[in-house]
């Protein structure tokens, strides 16, 4: 299916409603900036995966590839499907050719579909960690101001930190207490927020009050190379699902030890 092409459909547009066409939602939901768009899938325990190549490329089910538009106003996105694929939903008018191309695919199958937060529970915040600077040694503080920034006196609400700043699920990260129980006694996770008695995975999309402050879970905060070598390895699977989350501080007030968060 086509449709005629015209000054309202752009590449980003296109990619959007694509995304939106094969999560099941509606086009108006689904983010056009970059960073944004990464954040609304992986609230939904997905990610968009490069295709190698994408022209001979086939998949039993949607994928989305970039054609150019007849009326050579660049790149646009449409839905393929099948094994060889076709285009089944074209919202741009484009020419056959095959750019490059992405999937949708869950973050991790062991763990799709993601956690409700139905039962998420009622917890409390046993630790404030912050680091002027990336890689520098973290402080435990009483209390702390959170802002859309971040938390005062931390390397991402400065943006000083070793990931940018400033993007979804930048400001603030949270940690179970439980997980770190199970770790070695010294570990530096470098978590903002250890509270215990509420399941952070089913934070992911939902908004929560900790503290004063106002916040929205954005994805899972899953380790990387870069924490288990600052800790000398043996942090990378442990952590896997275990890590955390990742989120925005959407209305601003201080949080302090022995704060509840509520979902």
């Amino acid at each position: 299916m086509t449709s005629a092409a015209g000054p309202e459909h752009t590449e980003r547009s296109t990619l959007a409603a694509c995304v939106a066409h094969i999560a099941g939602a509606s086009a108006s939901d689904v983010p056009l900036d970059h960073d944004e768009q990464r954040a609304w899938l992986a609230e939904r325990g997905l990610g968009l995966v490069p295709v190698a190549d994408a022209a001979t490329f086939s998949w039993a089910g949607p994928w989305i590839a970039r054609r150019s538009a007849r009326d050579g106003s660049g790149p646009r996105a449409v839905v393929m499907f099948g094994v060889p694929s076709g285009a089944i939903w074209d919202p741009a008018d484009t020419a056959d050719e095959i750019l490059d191309g992405y999937v949708v695919a869950p973050l991790d199958l062991a763990a799709w579909p993601p956690r409700t937060a139905a039962e998420a529970g009622i917890g409390v915040v046993e630790g404030l960690v912050v680091a002027p600077a990336a890689e520098a040694p973290v402080v435990l503080v009483d209390e702390a101001v959170a802002t859309a920034r971040g938390l005062e006196g931390d390397r991402y609400a400065a943006g000083g930190g070793t990931f940018a700043s400033g993007r979804p699920g930048s400001a603030l990260t949270l940690v179970d207490a439980a997980v770190l129980d199970t770790l070695r006694p010294d570990v530096d996770h470098r978590r903002n927020v250890v509270v215990r008695g509420t399941d952070l995975n089913a934070l992911v999309g939902r908004e929560f009050i900790l503290g004063e402050a106002r916040c929205r879970g954005r994805r899972l905060c899953e380790p990387c190379a870069h924490l288990d070598r600052l800790n000398g390895g043996g942090v990378l699977r442990p952590l896997v699902h275990r890590g955390g989350l990742r989120a925005d501080i959407i209305g601003d007030g201080t949080v302090r030890v022995g704060d509840r968060l509520t979902p």
